[in-house]
């Protein structure tokens, strides 16, 4: 669906690339995220692929065809969803929906009522969104983004300013875009966000792509192939995974006394990033 070879890009004024050469494919049907603190060019990548930002060298192409050679046609087919919500304040959700959709062509809007009610917006619709807290407009600049059914979406951190019950709504309406097709391109620091949502993520730093593959490859690449065991009495000790169900001294441990917890030792995103980059994932 998306296919980028050579990417780079200097902003005006600059003498060093913001990005250097990037590399990466998006299968259509699939969640592919960037991963990397602010400032590692994230945005940017994404800023060219919705075609705001010219100037660019390398190669990319959406469903076949070079991005240059697309028209307004192609925005009818891509859905974005800015870390900074960007609404006209003094009009309310609906208004403010309406007027974003009456610049698409050709396409079907879907139920309004139903979008509101998907993100618990119903009540707050015809209010002006000047009155929104911040979670309230990133909830609107979501379905703002899908209201037009494309088949392409971008979001850059799509949880940002989001509790953690809108967070998992937001969440989940991503995997269940996703189940109906969608093509979606997330930018993030957020490991959490990267790990339940991403096929795959390609980690990023100082404009280069340091690592591709999937969250759980990256975890077990980096982490120990063992588990942890901890008794109610507190103790702990780790056993090698292999062969484990016949570990003779992970057996006779569990006998000790009553299990508290089991755990894999994978690392976290996070772990991994720094031990790939030598960088930071916090913004």
């Amino acid at each position: 669906m998306i296919n980028v070879d050579a990417l780079t890009y200097t902003y005006p004024g600059n003498t060093e690339p913001t990005l250097k050469g990037l590399q990466f494919s998006i299968p259509r049907g699939s969640i592919f995220g960037f991963l990397g603190p602010s400032g590692a060019g994230k945005s940017t990548a994404q800023r060219i692929l919705y075609k705001i930002l010219p100037g660019f060298s390398g190669e990319v192409n959406v469903n076949g065809k070079p991005l240059a050679d697309w028209g307004r046609e192609y925005f009818a087919g891509i859905g974005v969803g800015f870390e900074l919500p960007n609404h006209y304040l003094k009009l309310s959700g609906r208004e403010n929906l309406d007027l974003f959709a009456s610049m698409y062509e050709g396409v079907t809007i879907r139920d309004r009522d139903e979008l509101f009610a998907m993100v618990d917006l119903q009540d707050a619709a015809d209010k002006p969104v000047e009155t929104y807290s911040k979670g309230m407009k990133m909830r609107l600049n979501f379905i703002r983004a899908i209201q037009h059914d494309p088949d392409i979406l971008f979001f850059d951190e799509p949880t940002s300013g989001l509790d953690p019950i809108n967070a998992g709504k937001i969440n989940q309406h991503i995997l269940d875009l996703r189940a109906r097709g969608k093509t979606i391109f997330i930018t993030t620091h957020n490991m959490n966000t990267a790990d339940k949502l991403c096929d795959t993520v390609s980690f990023l730093a100082d404009g280069e792509i340091k690592a591709t593959d999937s969250p759980e490859n990256l975890r077990k690449n980096y982490g120990k192939e063992a588990v942890r065991v901890t008794l109610e009495s507190g103790e702990s000790r780790e056993f090698a995974l292999p062969q484990l169900g016949f570990n003779e001294q992970f057996s006779d441990f569990l006998k000790q006394g009553t299990v508290r917890n089991i755990a894999t030792l994978d690392a976290s995103l996070d772990e991994v990033f720094i031990a790939v980059t030598g960088k930071s994932l916090q913004p």
